[in-house]
């Protein structure tokens, strides 16, 4: 049985489906987390104040749910859900539930999943300016592949996606480390998964990703809030 969804209507986000997107709402899961000073992104203090980074981490949590709103995803939350009933009205919310940071996301597809749709994909927020097309085309793999991921550049991946559940995936894997994305492909390996890598993209996890994040998307909230923050410590944005 599906979990419960809590909902608020009178969403200010535009939830209509997007033209190029052919799964099922719901087939796309947002991992997020409350931004608590001092709880999130706090690789990037120093420099910056832990105040600081909860306000990176909430202004790329909404560029987010923002862009991928028309791909109609659900939001697994963790921390306090007013919160995320208040930014972020209209987005279906379900809580992580229990356990290590491998588990809640082998909890969340098998939820999206229950949905209705074979396919499942998964992202976090760290990657706030990651294109719409990479996340389409990753769905797409999933046509012919068990398993599909968007690599970072720092070994890890923006992105997850499966073609039914396989709970392997999240089992012994160095969590926040570089060796996410070759756990993962030796994995699919011994559980003979057929995989696809589409693309790659950056999560902003230091000082230094803020700063590309400010150049490559400069229009973004989020950049524009972190390029002032980063000049008042003497670093260009």
């Amino acid at each position: 049985m599906d979990k419960p969804v809590k909902k608020v209507e009178n969403s200010r986000f535009s939830t209509t489906s997007s033209p190029l997107w052919q799964a099922r709402p719901g087939t796309l899961g947002i991992f997020a987390k409350e931004p608590r000073p001092g709880q999130v992104k706090t690789r990037l203090c120093p420099p910056l104040s832990f105040a600081e980074a909860a306000q990176i981490h909430h202004l790329s949590l909404q560029q987010t749910v923002t862009a991928l709103a028309p791909l109609q995803p659900l939001l697994f939350y963790s921390g306090d859900i007013t919160y995320f009933q208040k930014n972020f009205p209209g987005i279906p919310l379900l809580p992580q539930g229990e356990g290590d940071l491998g588990e809640r996301m082998a909890q969340a597809l098998l939820t999206l999943h229950s949905r209705g749709d074979d396919c499942a994909l998964l992202v976090g927020s760290d990657a706030p300016d990651l294109p719409l097309p990479l996340i389409i085309a990753a769905y797409a793999a999933l046509a012919s592949a068990a398993v599909v991921t968007i690599p970072a550049k720092d070994g890890g991946y923006v992105l997850i996606g499966e073609r039914g559940h396989h709970p392997p995936l999240f089992h012994e894997v160095e969590w926040s480390t570089s060796a996410v994305l070759e756990q993962t492909r030796a994995i699919c390996m011994a559980q003979q998964l057929s995989y696809a890598e589409i693309g790659s993209w950056e999560d902003v996890d230091n000082a230094d990703d803020l700063v590309r994040l400010c150049r490559r998307a400069p229009t973004l909230a989020v950049s524009t809030y972190a390029a002032g923050i980063l000049r008042n410590y003497g670093i260009s944005g």
